[in-house]
C-alpha cells in the first residue's frame, strides 16, 4: 500500500484525542519530566514555519521521555493579550476577544494537524478571567510585600509597618527608596495618606513618577524596542519622553539573587552572559559633590574611586531633578532647550550614538569632596537616568566618552593613572583616554604612588571616615514598568481613595475587563478604560484605568499549567511539589532580557512567600535558532505619508518599514494592495523608479511583526505532518539559525515513503522477516 499520510495522520490524531493519550497526572509512581515551549501570541496570520521548529523538538523529546518511563507534562496555551489585537479593534470596532478567539481556533487547528503530543486539558489563555484572576492575585501579593535585606527575601508589609510603629525608620532593612527619618511617635501621628506614601517606597509593586516613551498618536507608553529614531515602530508617529505616574515592579531588589541563580541552571553561556550584563553588577563607591554656594549636592556612583582626583567636570542626565535648582539665570534658556530636545530621545539611541557629542553648561560649579577643586556641572544625554544616580564624575583622562566630551568643549584633561611600564604624559597630545585598569596613581594627593587597587581602597576609606561617601554595589537592572495605557490587557485590582491606591479584596477577583465604546484613549489623554461606564467599586471609588503589560500573563504560566483547572488557588501544594519546575524549556533567545528575567523574578517571589518550591523556574533552557525569512522593505519620507522607491531613497530622509511579502512580487510592490493593507496607508503617495516601486529586502528572523512569514499549512497538505516535522529537524542543529528553503523537502518525503514500504505490504499488512537485510536495504 502506498504511503497515505492523510489517512494515517487522521487516524492517529483522532485516537490520541479520543483516548487522551498525552494527559499527564499530578499523582504518579513514575518520575516526572516537564517539557515546555514558550507559548505563542495568537495573531491573525496563524503559525508560520518558524513556530513549529521548537515545538517539534520538544515533542520529540517528550515522546522519548514517555518511552523511557517518565510521567511527562507537555502543555500548550496562548499568550493572548497584546497590541496587535487592540490595533485591529481600533481599526474595525470589533472586540479584541472576538478576533483573539478566532485566532486561537486557527492556531489550534494548525497545531493539531502537525500532530503534537500536548496535554490539551491544561490549556491556558492569558485573557481568560479564570487565568488572569491569578495574575491579579499575584499583583496584590507583590503590593503587600517588601524585600527585607536582612532576611534576603520578600516579607509581608505588615512587618514593616510594625517596625515603623516600634522603631521608626531607624535600622530599617527594607529595600527601596531612602525616605525621611522619623520616630515611632512621628509615624503614629502621620495621616494615613502620608504613611501610604512612605510604604510605597518599599512595596514590591509600587506607583511612582517614571520617565517613559509616550506616543500621543497611539495614546500609550512604548518600550524602548518599540521606538526607533524618535518614532514609533508601529505607525511611525513621534514619541516623546514624559514623566508619568506608572505602576512598577521592584525587580531590582532581586538583582543579586538573579545573578546567583544563573550558576545553578543549565542554560547556554551566551544567555547567562546576556543576563549578567543586563543585571550589570558593579562594585564601587558613592560620593556627594556639593554645589558651590548651596546645601545641594550631586550624588554619584563610581567603579573607579581611585580616579577621583582626575575629575575635571560633572555631567547630569537630562532628566536629573537638580537641573532646575542649580542652573543659573544666564544659562536657563540654553539648558531648557537642550533638556527638552534630549528627553525625546530613547535611551537606546543615546547609548548607540557614541560619536555624537552634545551637552550644555548649567552655570553651576561643584566641589570635589577629596581635594576641594571647583568643577563645571554640565548636562548631556550620554548620561542615563536609569543607571547609578543619573550623574557622573567625569574623568576624561581615563574614560573615552568623557575624553571626547572634554575635547569637544575644551575642558581640562588630567592624567591620574600611569599604566604599568609607562611614564606620565601630556594629555594634550593624546588621541583618546589612557587605559587605567592597572597602574600607579599620580597627581592624586594622598594616594600618589599607590596601585590602582590600593588607591581605590584608600579613597573609599577616606569617604566613609569623613561621612561624604560609602562603599556600595550598583546594579544596572531597573525596576520593570508595569502600566500600559491600553485596553486589551489585565485590569489592575486597584481602586483609589483620596488619591491613594488600595487593593481590592481577593474575594472580588477576577476584576473583569469592562466593555467600552471605543478602544482609543479619551479626549483628555486618559487610557481607554476611562471610557468604561461604572468603572468604580461598589462604594464609588474609581478603579485603575491602566492595564498590565504583556509579560504579566507570561510570568507564571508554567506554574499554572501544573494545576490549570484549580479555581480555589493558583495551584495546589500537591501539584507544585510533584512537578516542581520545568525540566526542559525551549524558546527564542530574544527573550533573554524580557520574559526570562521577569519569570525568574516572579518565581523567586512566589518561592519567598511559600508557593513555588524551587526558586529557579527553568532548569534547562534551549534557545532554538531562528527560521529566517526574506523581508521586504519600503521607505517612508519622515513626517509624510510618501514612500520613495529603493533606488531613490538615499536622496531623502526616510524611515524603513517592513511590508507584507504577499503584496510584493520580485521586489516590486503592488501599490493598490499596499493602500488596502493598512488604513494608515490608504492615501499613501509614491515616488517611483521607471513607473514601479522597488522594495528593499533583508534576510532576518521570520516574524509576524516583520511581515515575512511562510505558512506551514500548504506543506502539511502536500506532504503530511511527519514530512514537515522531519524536514524542520533536517535543516540543521536546533540552536542554529537557518534560512527557510523547501528545496530539500521532496527528499524527506521520499525517505518516509521508502521507510513505510519497509514495513507495510501492498495489502496494508505488516511485513515481517527474519532474513538479513541486503546492502540496498541497509542504505535506507
Amino acid at each position: 500500500m502506498e504511503y497515505n499520510f492523510v489517512e494515517i495522520e487522521k487516524k492517529w490524531q483522532e485516537y490520541w484525542r479520543n483516548n487522551k493519550t498525552f494527559k499527564a497526572e499530578n499523582k504518579s509512581d513514575k518520575p516526572k519530566y516537564y517539557v515546555l515551549d514558550m507559548f505563542p501570541y495568537p495573531s491573525g496570520a496563524g503559525l508560520h514555519v518558524g513556530h513549529p521548529l521548537g515545538y517539534i523538538a520538544s515533542d520529540i523529546y517528550s515522546r522519548y521521555k514517555r518511552h523511557k518511563g517518565f510521567n511527562v507534562l507537555h502543555p500548550m496555551g496562548y499568550d493572548a493579550y497584546g497590541l496587535p489585537a487592540e490595533q485591529y479593534a481600533i481599526q474595525t470596532g470589533q472586540h479584541p476577544a472576538i478576533t483573539t478567539e478566532k485566532n486561537i481556533a486557527r492556531y489550534r487547528e494548525q497545531l493539531d494537524k502537525i500532530g503534537f503530543s500536548f496535554d490539551w486539558d491544561r490549556e491556558v489563555r492569558t485573557c481568560d478571567p479564570s487565568y488572569y484572576k491569578w495574575t491579579q492575585w499575584t499583583f496584590i501579593q507583590l503590593f503587600n510585600h517588601y524585600y527585607d535585606k536582612k532576611y534576603n527575601k520578600a516579607i509581608h508589609i505588615n512587618n514593616l509597618i510594625k517596625h515603623f510603629e516600634e522603631h521608626g525608620s531607624v535600622n530599617c532593612n527594607a529595600y527601596g527608596v531612602d525616605c525621611e527619618i522619623f520616630t515611632p511617635e512621628m509615624w503614629k501621628a502621620m495621616p494615613e495618606k502620608k504613611q501610604q506614601e512612605i510604604l510605597m517606597n518599599y512595596r514590591l509593586a509600587y506607583l511612582s513618577d517614571t520617565m517613559v516613551n509616550w506616543c500621543p498618536k497611539l495614546g500609550t507608553v512604548l518600550a524602548n524596542d518599540e521606538v526607533v529614531g524618535g518614532l514609533s515602530v508601529r505607525g511611525g508617529y513621534p514619541v516623546e519622553r514624559k514623566l508619568m505616574k506608572q505602576w512598577s515592579l521592584r525587580i531590582s531588589a532581586y538583582a543579586e539573587r538573579l545573578l546567583e541563580g544563573l550558576d545553578r541552571i543549565d542554560w547556554s553561556d551566551s544567555i547567562k552572559e546576556i543576563q549578567r550584563n543586563w543585571i550589570g553588577k558593579s562594585e564601587g563607591a558613592e560620593a556627594v559633590f556639593k554645589i558651590e554656594g548651596s546645601e545641594l549636592g550631586i550624588k554619584i556612583f563610581t567603579t573607579r574611586p581611585d580616579t577621583i582626583f582626575g575629575v575635571s567636570f560633572m555631567v547630569l542626565c537630562p532628566e536629573h531633578e537638580l537641573i532646575e535648582q542649580i542652573t543659573t539665570d544666564d544659562n536657563l534658556e540654553n539648558v531648557t532647550n537642550y533638556v527638552n530636545w534630549a528627553k525625546n530621545r530613547s535611551e537606546r539611541e543615546r547609548q548607540a550614538e557614541v560619536n555624537k557629542i552634545s551637552g550644555v553648561f548649567t552655570g553651576a560649579f561643584a566641589i570635589n569632596p577629596i581635594n576641594g577643586d571647583k568643577i563645571h556641572v554640565w548636562v548631556s544625554d550620554y548620561v542615563l537616568s536609569g543607571y547609578g544616580t543619573g550623574a557622573i564624575m567625569a574623568v576624561p583622562g581615563h574614560d573615552s566618552r568623557d575624553f571626547a566630551f572634554a575635547r569637544h568643549f575644551n575642558l581640562p584633561i588630567i592624567q591620574v593613572i600611569v599604566p604599568e611600564g609607562e611614564s606620565p604624559e601630556n594629555p594634550e597630545l593624546w588621541d583618546d583616554a589612557k587605559d587605567s585598569k592597572q597602574g600607579t596613581c599620580i597627581n592624586s594627593g594622598f594616594i600618589n604612588g599607590m596601585t590602582v587597587k590600593k588607591g581605590a581602597e584608600a579613597v573609599i576609606e577616606y569617604l566613609e571616615n569623613n561621612g561624604i561617601g560609602k562603599r556600595t554595589i550598583n546594579y544596572r537592572l531597573r525596576d520593570a514598568i508595569f502600566s500600559r495605557q491600553r485596553y486589551w490587557g489585565e485590569p489592575f485590582p486597584v481602586y483609589y481613595k483620596d488619591g491613594v491606591p488600595y487593593m481590592l479584596d481577593e474575594s472580588e477577583l477576577p476584576l473583569h475587563l469592562p466593555e467600552i465604546d471605543s478602544y482609543l484613549p479619551t479626549e483628555t489623554g486618559e487610557p481607554p478604560l476611562a471610557r468604561a461606564k461604572n468603572w468604580h467599586t461598589k462604594d464609588g471609588y474609581p478603579l485603575e484605568t491602566n492595564t498590565m503589560p504583556g509579560f504579566a500573563g507570561s510570568s507564571a504560566y508554567y506554574l499554572r499549567y501544573m494545576d490549570a483547572r484549580n479555581d480555589k488557588e493558583i495551584f495546589s501544594k500537591e501539584a507544585v511539589e510533584y512537578w516542581k519546575n520545568v525540566d526542559l524549556y525551549i524558546g527564542g533567545a530574544e527573550h533573554a532580557t524580557g520574559h526570562l528575567i521577569y519569570a525568574r523574578f516572579w518565581n523567586k517571589f512566589l518561592y519567598d512567600i511559600g508557593l513555588s518550591v524551587v526558586d529557579e523556574p527553568f532548569q534547562k533552557l534551549i534557545n532554538q535558532g531562528m527560521i529566517q525569512g526574506r523581508s521586504s522593505l519600503v521607505y517612508r519620507i519622515k513626517g509624510t505619508n510618501t514612500f520613495v522607491s529603493y533606488g531613490l531613497k538615499d536622496g531623502y530622509d526616510t524611515q524603513e518599514l517592513h511590508v507584507d511579502i504577499n503584496i510584493v512580487d520580485s521586489d516590486i510592490l503592488d501599490i493598490d494592495k499596499f493602500r488596502e493593507w493598512m488604513p494608515e496607508f490608504k492615501n499613501a503617495e509614491f515616488i517611483l523608479e521607471e513607473g514601479k516601486y522597488r522594495c528593499g529586502w533583508e534576510v532576518e528572523k521570520m516574524s509576524k511583526s516583520l511581515h515575512n512569514v511562510q505558512n506551514p499549512d500548504d506543506l502539511v497538505k502536500r506532504y503530511g505532518a511527519d514530512t514537515l516535522r522531519m524536514y524542520e529537524m533536517f535543516l540543521g542543529p536546533l540552536e542554529q539559525s537557518k534560512p527557510w528553503d523547501t528545496k530539500g523537502i521532496e527528499g524527506v518525503f521520499r525517505f518516509l515513503r521508502k521507510f513505510w514500504k519497509l514495513f507495510i505490504d501492498e495489502n496494508n499488512s505488516l511485513k515481517l522477516s527474519d532474513e538479513e537485510p541486503d546492502k540496498e536495504e541497509l542504505k535506507i
